[in-house]
């Protein structure tokens, strides 16, 4: 993988965290909506996208998928600083590509990482989860679970 496949994975990942935020939706139901035929897509895209601004991306998917408003409002619910989409991008990201060393697919790899439970929990601002050390992440990704 060279950096041009790293970095069109990080910007579909901030497309998104970006849409969940700005739709108040689980990053898993943006990823649900979108589907495998779509995040193909914008991965393709991701190199003539990236200079656009990420408003202008995420409108357009919001409209051409009809993507409504939810109640999962991760930024409004947080009593603590936001952190940025980049930073959880970056998250989403390594575990991704951490995926594909293992052997998967990438669209697979997309639809495990933010389909498993630890999407919710780094999308959780209340927690530290989403500060938590990228072998953290992996290890309680692979497990299943948030290890103590």
């Amino acid at each position: 993988m060279n950096e041009q496949d790293k970095n069109n994975i990080y910007f579909v990942c901030s497309i998104i965290e970006y849409l969940g935020r700005k739709t108040k939706n689980r990053r898993s139901d943006i990823v649900r909506l979108l589907g495998k035929k779509e995040i193909k897509r914008q991965l393709e895209l991701a190199e003539v996208n990236h200079s656009l601004s990420i408003e202008q991306v995420t409108d357009e998917l919001i409209e051409e998928f009809h993507i409504t408003e939810g109640a999962y409002d991760s930024v409004g619910n947080s009593k603590y600083n936001i952190p940025s989409v980049s930073g959880i991008a970056k998250n989403y990201q390594r575990l991704i590509i951490g995926d594909l060393k293992a052997g998967k697919e990438i669209l697979d790899a997309f639809y495990d990482v933010f389909q498993s439970f630890i999407s919710d929990d780094i999308s959780d601002f209340n927690s530290s989860v989403y500060y938590s050390s990228p072998e953290y992440l992996r290890l309680s990704y692979e497990e299943g679970k948030l290890l103590k």
